[in-house]
């Protein structure tokens, strides 16, 4: 009976955390050639942020990384994809955004290679963000929350700070 009992756990939890069609991303890591599938994050509540370095929200990064930091333990993950399609505000060069995420904020959360996040050349994940969600982001620090199911809860704007009571009840409400 014991050998049943590990066998229905074990089904249950491939089953309770298989990839969604969204997570089922490849994204290149930042400033490397290596590549990761977000199915890696099934399971998770993720936190999805189009970021920049040169930007009036770009203080939202020491933020994110506090919930990171707070809530990495119970299962929840923010990715950070910078993106210079507003305004071109990121730098150019992928080694550039690294050391200033490292330096300037800390930043130990997953970031990966600069993609366009809206319009027709917007990376497939974005995409596939977009229509779940209904919205495309409008400027940088637009946000996406992914439950563990792996579907778009909600998106927020680049105002919606990453510790507002309205995205930290969000967060709260899905760990």
């Amino acid at each position: 009976m014991k050998n049943l009992f590990v066998l229905t756990l074990s089904i249950f939890s491939v089953t309770s955390f298989a990839c969604s069609d969204i997570l089922n991303s490849t994204l290149r890591v930042l400033d490397s050639d290596d590549e990761q599938n977000l199915c890696e994050y099934s399971g998770d509540v993720v936190l999805v942020v189009n970021v920049a370095s040169r930007c009036g929200y770009t203080p939202q990064y020491a933020a994110l990384q506090r919930i990171y930091t707070k809530y990495k333990d119970d299962g929840f993950m923010v990715i950070g994809i910078p993106s210079r399609d507003f305004k071109g505000q990121e730098f150019s060069e992928e080694a550039k955004v690294a050391e200033f995420c490292s330096t300037e904020y800390g930043v130990d959360f997953p970031m990966f290679a600069t993609s366009k996040v809206k319009g027709k050349d917007a990376h497939p994940f974005y995409k596939k963000l977009i229509a779940a969600s209904g919205k495309e982001p409008r400027w940088n620090f637009a946000k996406y929350l992914i439950g563990r199911d792996g579907e778009v809860i909600d998106h927020y704007k680049s105002r919606v700070t990453p510790e507002s009571e309205k995205l930290v009840s969000a967060i709260t409400a899905v760990l």
